[in-house]
């Protein structure tokens, strides 16, 4: 009998950061799906609620709590989940921490939290994904990125440079995959701005409350595209425009985005409320109450964004370039060759 018969149908699906927001989410489609869920996060207590949902909701769901900064905790927690649930199919990495604040008012233990979490996390989920993944020669690994993998803001140093370093090590890992010739693949998916409760307790040295840039969209609408992505073929996905706009945009006017969002990034990750002296963050530990799937600005939030594929976005705008500048160049032809007739 295999072990789809005696666990139940489905993949085996494991995601980190699952006990709010965009792991959340991606964990409830998952098991929409009539997939079996393996979830990781801190939060013993949030992450029992979770299995409760989705195992109310008819799915096989299991938990392991594990801090993703260290290995060897999501190691063990990838081996219990395995041994409960099956062979790992698709890993999702979700697991982040961010502080909103310039540099020079951090701290380095506080640079180095924010590291160990949003981008070793992502290293240590993908060594445990390929320890179960490879010996079986088949999985899938995506990567939840973002446009802020390709362009720093400011205020998230520490965030925009641990996506940045998951992008690269993202692609060396898919090159060494390549060079076995192994049936495991990774994919990224970039995401604009989400509305999840890392705006209502990521710890601040800003003197108003955060803020998503630019209008968020719900974490559904990423969990569905993280669904596509985990059972595509593309080596990369951006989704929504903004996402688009800001990749592009520093590929071809870095500078002048530079300038843009010295003016206008500061202000836009900001409310107009007072940061409270008393606000708890969730940099060193859960913030239980806050443990849900959406943030504070679902009034604001789209219930939509496309996926892209990157290389068919990055395709068309070089022949929309491309389209322009022949244009350009006819319009110039034709005004030369006036005249000269006149």
């Amino acid at each position: 009998m295999s072990d789809a018969d005696t666990r139940g149908g489905g993949r085996v699906v494991i995601v980190t950061g699952a006990s709010a927001g965009i792991g959340r989410a991606v964990a409830a489609r998952f098991a929409k799906a009539g997939d079996r869920v393996g979830l990781i996060a801190r939060d013993a207590a949030a992450l029992q609620e979770v299995r409760r949902e989705l195992e109310g909701a008819g799915a096989k769901a299991a938990w392991a709590a594990a801090d993703v900064a260290d290995a060897e905790a999501v190691f063990a927690a990838a081996e219990r989940l395995e041994a409960e649930l099956g062979p790992v199919d698709v890993w999702v990495n979700d697991a982040m921490e961010t502080v909103f604040s310039p540099v020079v008012d951090m701290t380095a233990e506080e640079f180095r939290r924010v590291t160990e979490v949003t981008y070793l996390g992502f290293v240590h989920g993908t060594m445990a994904a390929l320890k179960s993944m490879r010996p079986r020669d088949r999985g899938r690994i995506v990567q939840i990125g973002s446009a802020l993998a390709y362009r720093g803001i400011p205020l998230q140093s520490a965030y925009c440079g641990a996506k940045h370093a998951i992008r690269g090590f993202t692609g060396s890992v898919r090159a060494e995959l390549l060079h076995e010739g192994a049936r495991v693949s990774v994919t990224m998916v970039d995401l604009p701005a989400v509305n999840t409760p890392q705006f209502d307790w990521a710890r601040v040295h800003i003197p108003r409350e955060p803020r998503p840039m630019g209008q968020p969209v719900e974490p559904e609408v990423v969990a569905e595209a993280i669904f596509e992505a985990a059972r595509g073929r593309w080596r990369e996905y951006w989704l929504g425009w903004p996402t688009l706009e800001t990749i592009v945009a520093n590929v071809l006017w870095p500078g002048a985005l530079d300038r843009y969002l010295a003016r206008k990034a500061v202000a836009g990750q900001e409310t107009d409320r007072l940061a409270q002296p008393d606000r708890r963050d969730n940099l060193e530990a859960p913030v239980g109450p806050l443990h849900r799937t959406r943030g504070s600005f679902s009034a604001e939030a789209a219930s939509h964004a496309a996926l892209v594929p990157a290389p068919v976005a990055r395709f068309a705008v070089v022949g929309l370039g491309a389209l322009v500048c022949l244009a350009a160049g006819g319009l110039a032809a034709g005004a030369a060759a006036r005249a000269a007739r006149g």
